[in-house]
């Protein structure tokens, strides 16, 4: 805009009142991306003191379902020794079962964790789950809203078990779960740099016993109170070993963010990534909101994150977000688009609801014949029509149909 019209007009500070007239213009802020460092210094977890008391979860669900029935993989991480454990599980378990399964898989072996970090899944978030954790005193940690970095542990954990998922059914065949035991021996087998050691020999302070590396037993054993010397400064030594790489994290990661900070007040735009599905108005992926709001901060939480004054359309979206997913609103508010005039449910996702089937037609094709049908949608500019195939509105709308 300033290099057309600095060629026929000129004023003193007409770049600066230009760049503050397109700041403040709310489509240009929701649709433009940004070509900036993201937002916010890396705040890192505490580091843990013992093994296996911090630790992280989440699941990977959607899995070709097996002879068993499991679909599910429920990824459980020590943040001091790596050591992991998969539990191949059905989607649908009950809390109930659910509790049991880490009773039996977990709170035997290791004792009861002092702390849990996890995603904001809704069987995390359950009362049920929040009171087991309770009673012998485990704190639970919750990620901010579509911020999967805050369990960045148990993430690429995953990352690293699906590459092998895929390894092991194209090389094997058959199904995943018969897999499953072999793929947690290798995963706790296999270096990790940042504690320069195997998990398993983090764990329990000697190298397993494999073809690779066979320890002998001879009548070379260690005393007692040996053991329990050799077992503190292995832990000792793994915890500086950690405190390095998590400063060359830190400082290799800031250096590509910039700090950011809004004060209590301030109305804000929320980000909405199109891999997050969102759909406005009919317009899919690319041609979807980058940004939605603006709403209003009512909280500080921590340094890095900001509690945000939903309207109800959004009452089940958790309202404390990173401020890597935020960006200052400077919109005039009498261009403010209303909430109730857009449907958002409770993963962020935009909704458009269509109102009426307008009309019905049939298209042939050279081997099959395709019934469509006239599709009125509700949307902020008027009408919006549509030619859809009945066979999927019938699905996912029968009442239009009755």
């Amino acid at each position: 805009m300033y290099k057309n019209l600095k060629e026929n007009y000129w004023w003193i500070g007409m770049k600066k009142d230009i760049a503050a007239y397109v700041a403040r213009c709310l489509t240009c802020s929701q649709v433009k991306a940004e070509h900036q460092k993201p937002s916010g210094m890396l705040q890192q977890l505490e580091l843990p003191v013992w093994k296996w008391e911090m630790i992280t979860m989440d699941f990977i669900t959607k899995l070709p379902r097996t002879s068993c029935g499991n679909d599910t993989i429920w990824v459980i991480v020590d943040r001091l020794t790596k050591s992991a454990h998969f539990l191949s599980m059905k989607e649908t378990y009950s809390m109930d079962k659910l509790a049991q399964l880490y009773v039996n898989e977990i709170v035997s072996l290791h004792g009861v964790p002092l702390s849990i970090v996890s995603d904001r899944d809704s069987r995390f978030t359950s009362r049920f789950w929040q009171s087991f954790q309770k009673a012998p005193g485990t704190h639970l940690n919750f990620s901010t809203a579509y911020h999967p970095q805050t369990d960045g542990q148990s993430e690429r954990t995953i990352q690293t078990l699906e590459d092998m998922l895929r390894a092991c059914v194209i090389d094997f065949g058959g199904s995943w779960d018969d897999h499953l035991p072999l793929m947690e021996f290798s995963y706790n087998n296999s270096y990790h740099s940042s504690i320069q050691t195997a998990p398993f020999e983090a764990l329990y302070g000697r190298k397993c016993r494999t073809r690779v590396c066979w320890s002998e037993i001879g009548e070379n054993q260690l005393s007692g109170p040996e053991i329990v010397q050799e077992t503190t400064d292995k832990v000792f030594q793994i915890r500086e070993r950690l405190k390095a790489a998590r400063d060359r994290q830190k400082s290799y990661a800031d250096r590509r963010r910039k700090a950011l900070e809004f004060n209590i007040g301030d109305k804000v735009l929320l980000k909405v990534s199109p891999w997050k599905g969102v759909v406005r108005f009919g317009k899919k992926g690319k041609l979807s909101p980058r940004y939605v709001g603006p709403f209003k901060i009512l909280k500080r939480i921590g340094l890095v994150a900001y509690q945000l004054e939903l309207p109800v359309e959004m009452a089940g979206v958790h309202d404390v977000f990173h401020v890597s997913n935020l960006r200052k609103c400077l919109a005039d508010e009498s261009l403010l688009m209303p909430h109730q005039d857009i449907g958002v449910n409770e993963k962020l996702k935009f909704i458009e609801q269509p109102i009426q089937i307008e009309d019905r037609r049939e298209k042939r094709l050279k081997r099959k014949k395709l019934v469509l049908v006239k599709v009125k949608w509700n949307s902020k500019r008027g009408p919006k029509y549509t030619w859809e195939l009945e066979s999927e509105m019938r699905k996912k709308y029968p009442h239009l149909f009755q």
